[in-house]
C-alpha cells in the first residue's frame, strides 16, 4: 500500500482506458486544475450517488477550471453501462490493475463494518494547474461530499 498523497506533491502520472475504451491521461489536462475522484464500484447506490452529484455540479466546476475524473476498478464496458444507466457527464475511467489508485493512496487497508479489508478507499484527491497535489481527501463519504468540496474550493 502506498503513501497518501499530501498538498504539494506532484500528481502520479495516469492513462486509463474511459468508458468508450479510449486512454484519458492527466496529461491531457495540463494546464487545468482536476478533480480526481476514486471509488469502489460503478453501479452501487453510494458511488451512484457521489458520481450524479459530480454531473450535477459538473457546469460550476468547469466554470471555475476544474475538470472532474472519476476512477474506479471496473472495466470500460461496466463504466459505460453506468454512465447510461445514469447519464453521467463525469469522465469514467477504468483502473483493473488499481496501480493508479495505488499511486494516489486509494487503495489499501480500510475498515468496512468493523471489519478491515482491502479495497478501493473513496478519496477525492485536487491537482492544480501546475501538477500538483492541493487537496487530498480520504475515506470521503459518498453523501454530502461534493457539496463540501464545492464550498472547500470556494466555487
Amino acid at each position: 500500500m502506498s503513501e497518501r498523497l499530501q498538498p504539494g506533491d506532484t500528481a502520479p502520472a495516469f492513462t486509463l482506458p474511459d468508458a468508450d475504451g479510449k486512454q484519458v491521461s492527466l496529461a491531457d489536462h495540463a494546464g487545468r486544475k482536476v478533480i480526481v475522484y476514486f471509488y469502489p464500484a460503478a453501479l452501487t447506490p453510494g458511488c451512484t450517488k457521489q458520481a450524479c452529484d459530480f454531473t450535477d455540479n459538473l457546469e460550476v466546476l468547469a466554470a471555475a477550471g476544474y475538470d472532474v475524473i472519476g476512477v474506479s476498478p471496473d472495466k470500460p464496458e461496466k463504466l459505460a453501462k453506468f454512465r447510461e444507466k445514469e447519464n453521467l457527464k463525469v469522465t469514467l475511467v477504468g483502473d483493473p490493475s488499481k496501480e493508479t489508485m495505488d499511486a494516489y493512496g486509494a487503495y489499501g487497508e480500510k475498515k468496512m463494518y468493523g471489519k478491515t479489508v482491502t479495497g478501493v478507499i473513496r478519496s477525492t484527491v485536487v491537482v492544480g494547474a501546475d501538477g500538483k497535489v492541493e487537496r487530498a481527501l480520504y475515506n470521503v463519504r459518498a453523501t454530502g461530499h461534493v457539496a463540501k468540496l464545492l464550498k472547500d474550493l470556494d466555487v
